[in-house]
This record gives C-alpha cells, sequence and structure tokens, in this order.
C-alpha cells in the first residue's frame, strides 16, 4: 500500500482506518470483532489509525491501543482528538450514551478547549491507548467554539508539538471553511476534512483545498461515503447524507455517476475512495472499518484500477469539479 508525507516527515498510508466503529457507532461491536478488524488492516499493509475519546466514550481509544499493542511504535501512525475532555457523567446507572455510541454513559463529554484542558486531553488519550506518544492531534470539531480555537486550542497543539508530545497537529472538522482559518492563521500541519471532499461534493476547491496546496498542510479525506449514499454501486431510495434523509436531486446525482461507473466497469465505492487521493493536497482517505470483512472490501476498493478516461467523463458531464 501507498504511502504519502505530512510536512513534518510522517507517512501515512493511502487509505487509513477509521476506529469510530470500534467505540460501538450506532451498534455493538465485540472486542474479538475490534481486535480481528485491526489485524486485517495491519495484513493489508495499512498503516494509519484515526480515533478520538468521542468514540464511544473512549471505548474506541481503548479497544486500538489493545490491537496495536506489540507492534514496533515506529512502524505505525495514530491520531487521536481533543477539545472533549471525559469526566464521569454521574447519570444513573443503565444510562446509555446519547450521542451515537452503543456504551454505557458512565462518563459525559464536557467540551474544554484551554491550553490546560487540551494537554489534559493529550495525556489521558496518551492513557486510554497505551502508547508513549501521538503521532496527530486534531482539534475535534470546534464549530461552536471558533474564538477559543484560534486564541488557546490550536496554541496549544502547537506548543505540544513543538515540545515533542504530538508529531502534526491540525483540526478534523464536517466543515472547509474554518479549518481554512486554520491553516491561514497559524502554523497547522495537516486537516482532517469530512465528507467536503468526495465524489458527490467539491465545495472544499473554493477554499481550503488551494490554500493547503499553498501552505504545505496536508489534507485527509474522510467521510467520503458521504453517509453511505456513495458506500453502495447504486443508492437506495432512502439513502442517508449527513446522517438524514437524501434529497432527491442528491440521490439522482450520484445514479448519475453510477451511470458512468457501470460504463467503466467501475464501482460507486471504488471512485469514492479513489477521488479525493487525485487532489496534490490530499495524503491519505480514512474510511469508518468494523470487522475483517469491512476491512477487506475497503483495501479491495483502494486496489481498483480507475481509466484516467473515466474521470475526464465525470468532468465532462458535469459530475465531478476537477482540483
Amino acid at each position: 500500500m501507498l504511502s504519502r508525507t505530512l510536512r513534518p516527515g510522517l507517512s501515512v498510508t493511502e487509505l487509513g482506518f477509521g476506529a469510530a466503529q470500534l467505540g460501538n457507532l450506532f451498534r455493538a461491536t465485540t472486542d474479538d470483532e475490534a481486535q480481528a478488524a485491526v489485524e486485517t488492516a495491519w495484513d493489508a499493509g495499512i498503516r494509519y489509525f484515526d480515533t478520538a475519546p468521542h468514540y464511544g466514550l473512549g471505548l474506541s481509544e481503548r479497544r486500538l491501543g489493545a490491537a496495536l499493542a506489540g507492534r514496533a511504535r515506529d512502524d505505525f501512525v495514530l491520531s487521536t482528538k481533543v477539545g472533549r475532555l471525559l469526566v464521569p457523567s454521574g447519570y444513573p446507572d443503565g444510562a446509555m450514551d446519547d450521542e451515537g455510541f452503543a456504551v454505557p454513559a458512565t462518563m459525559r463529554r464536557e467540551w474544554d478547549l484551554s491550553r490546560d484542558g487540551i494537554r489534559r486531553s493529550v495525556d489521558e488519550s496518551l492513557e486510554r491507548l497505551g502508547l508513549d506518544r501521538i503521532d496527530i492531534a486534531y482539534l475535534h470539531d470546534p464549530d461552536d467554539h471558533g474564538a477559543q480555537a484560534h486564541a488557546e486550542a490550536i496554541p496549544a497543539l502547537i506548543e505540544l508539538r513543538d515540545e515533542g508530545i504530538v508529531g502534526a497537529v491540525g483540526a478534523g472538522m464536517n466543515q472547509s471553511a474554518m479549518p481554512a482559518e486554520f491553516v491561514r492563521r497559524h502554523d497547522v500541519d495537516v486537516i482532517m476534512l469530512a465528507g467536503r471532499y468526495t465524489l458527490l461534493e467539491q465545495g472544499a476547491l473554493d477554499d481550503l483545498l488551494p490554500l493547503a496546496v499553498d501552505r504545505g498542510v496536508a489534507v485527509v479525506a474522510a467521510a467520503v461515503y458521504n453517509s453511505g449514499l456513495l458506500a453502495r454501486p447504486r443508492p437506495s431510495a432512502d439513502a442517508l447524507y449527513d446522517y438524514g434523509p437524501a434529497p432527491a436531486a442528491l440521490i439522482a446525482r450520484v445514479h448519475a455517476i453510477a451511470d458512468v461507473c457501470e460504463e467503466f466497469g467501475v464501482t460507486l465505492p471504488e471512485a469514492a475512495i479513489a477521488y479525493p487521493l487525485r487532489h496534490p493536497a490530499v495524503v491519505s482517505v480514512v474510511v469508518g472499518m468494523r470487522t475483517a470483512g469491512q476491512v477487506v472490501s475497503s483495501a479491495e476498493r483502494y486496489a481498483a484500477r480507475i481509466p484516467q478516461e473515466f474521470w475526464r467523463v465525470l468532468s465532462d458531464r458535469g459530475l465531478v469539479r476537477d482540483a
């Protein structure tokens, strides 16, 4: 599997392992399933793994750290996120998390973008992961905390990087405008962009991506299936987009893209993984993987050969924008 290099010298595989599902995203996953998924990813050549405290109230970090235990630390790159601390919830016994993860609500998330909060978040992630360092630390979804993100959180991450506690810093978000401001105003290394530079939508070409190329900032593309809309050869009538019902016009556009896919013997998910990697700023595509079977299918999609003419036809028909 090919790798691409970030500005600080970190290399990430073009296909990354998204570990939200290891935190029981939407439904329970067993420890054995999680372990098997990571082992299969390793066998497939994946060496970039992404997690966050938010994912299952720390469960994803604990499972990922356990699954990677024993691997040579220099042989993989791991990213996690900061901005929300995990604190005792005080909820009644038996209460379950209400933010999409099938886990007991023994802890709750508490926003803290202060310098001390960022440093505490990194320390606690290291403990859950059982690792001695974090390769990439992203500020996680600070959409409603822009002023403090600029004034405290990003500078705190840069301080941690300069101290050698983390290797690279940036932000992970579902929009491109605020990350573009981070790139414009701070010495960040990498942005994880979820859902905003995909086969279906390319709005990040208007702000973040050209700026990233100009500043030498790497971009990791996540949520490239747009909540599942691009995850199958054809979208269903009740397909989701941004975790809600997809508009009919959007589904029709995906069908038009799928028509071109069929003309060239390419599947929609294969094209969805390949498209972001065509941009010079993008270093990796991170895909959520719950089971060994999902890892195998993701690796096969990544390895698919897609002719250059396919992209030209999509562009000529106005279905995608060229970088």
